[in-house]
């Protein structure tokens, strides 16, 4: 406890963007949020005003940040298990918990539980050696997804094998190399969408619009609030199973749960039990940011009202190819200048390809409109140029 506030300490183990944004939200909260950060310059390191720089993998790091806080969370999956099962055996409060974790740590144990649960996955199989996936390929049909089962995000971990020669070729050094292994059937499907919710150790559940998520090579560059074109029906059922899920992993916070939309219906894809990308676009677009709720949820408080406020269209800032001659301030100039309605988040990382320096997230009622504009304005940070071809100087 906060004896200058009076206020329960939230630590957060991992100091990047998403960290960074739920101080954000912890400061107009009243909360006091510690972050444990790998460097002072992660996203979060520079913002946070109570900063312990140590390593997730270091035991000795998590404990002493974990007896300086009420409860510990987390804003990436990569503490080892071993640790955080010696954290709660000493008694430290973890949200989500052990008993969550390991479903969002390993692809192939929550490929498992769901599917024993009855709750729609693609066809899988563990890969040991390169056979499973010959074997897999021979009943399901060529192409097929293999993915490792640990680590992995924005299209890393995740291969398309079209043939037994591919194959091959892949399994046998990524095995090599000790990567854990599952092999999945390709999901035909219409498009992707994601359904965030939320779940306080109470047992009370909240969810968001059911959201669509676009991704190019893998990453995801834009997020529709909420997802043109679907029934109430189809809302329903996407956050109902969503909510489901958190309740038979004892999620407490934040869950992202992809799926795919199908002919067949929805397909569950992956999990985080964090804030996740697919919600940015609740910082400006829902009536509780999913930062905030992050944050009620861990401390057991009643949550927030999750409805929208307006249509929002939220686009990534990618690094471009090359970093721009212009910077970032005067960019930022130029964008305020032509859309001054686009509420940008930056992240305050060094620019490099491909990397995720912040989103834009823009609101009102045409999706169209909305998309073209968040667009421009992402891709204007990136790159200090709009996409019509149109330089400013």
């Amino acid at each position: 406890m906060d004896s200058r506030t009076g206020l329960p300490v939230v630590g957060m183990v991992g100091g990047g963007q998403l960290a960074r944004m739920t101080h954000q939200a912890a400061i107009s909260l009243g909360q006091s949020l510690r972050v444990l950060a790998a460097d002072e310059n992660d996203a979060a390191g520079l913002v946070a005003s109570q900063v312990t720089i140590g390593h997730h993998t270091d035991l000795e790091a998590l404990r002493t940040f974990a007896s300086e806080v009420d409860v510990l969370t987390f804003d990436h999956e990569h503490v080892p298990g071993e640790h955080l099962l010696t954290l709660s055996m000493e008694g430290f409060v973890l949200r989500p918990g052990v008993e969550s974790l390991p479903f969002a740590q390993n692809k192939l144990v929550m490929r498992e539980r769901l599917s024993a649960h009855g709750f729609p996955c693609p066809p899988f199989a563990e890969v040991s050696e390169v056979d499973d996936v010959l074997k897999f390929a021979a009943t399901h049909s060529w192409p097929v997804v293999l993915k490792t089962a640990r680590g992995g995000y924005d299209g890393r971990g995740v291969w398309m094998l079209g043939s037994d020669a591919e194959a091959r070729e892949v399994v046998p050094e990524l095995l090599a190399g000790g990567a854990e292994l599952l092999v999945e059937q390709r999901v035909r499907m219409r498009r992707e969408l994601a359904a965030l919710v939320a779940r306080s150790p109470f047992g009370q559940g909240a969810a968001w619009p059911v959201v669509e998520t676009v991704q190019e090579g893998g990453i995801n560059t834009e997020v529709l609030a909420p997802a043109p074109g679907l029934t109430s029906r189809q809302v329903h059922e996407a956050q109902e199973l969503a909510l489901r899920i958190a309740a038979e992993l004892k999620v407490a916070g934040v869950l992202a749960v992809e799926l795919f939309d199908t002919d067949g219906g929805l397909v569950v894809n992956e999990l985080a039990m964090r804030p996740h990308n697919s919600g940015h676009w609740t910082m400006d677009g829902a009536q509780t940011s999913q930062f905030e709720q992050h944050l009620r949820a861990v401390l057991d408080y009643p949550l927030g009202a999750t409805s929208l406020r307006a249509p929002t269209v939220m686009a990534n800032v990618l690094g471009a190819p090359e970093k721009p001659a212009m910077g970032p301030d005067e960019r930022l100039h130029h964008l305020f200048a032509r859309f001054p309605d686009v509420r940008v988040h930056m992240y305050g990382k060094g620019e490099r390809p491909g990397r995720k320096l912040g989103h834009v997230n823009v609101v009102g009622s045409d999706m169209g409109e909305l998309r073209t504009r968040a667009k421009l304005a992402a891709h204007w940070l990136s790159h200090g140029e709009w996409l019509d071809g149109h330089q400013i100087h």
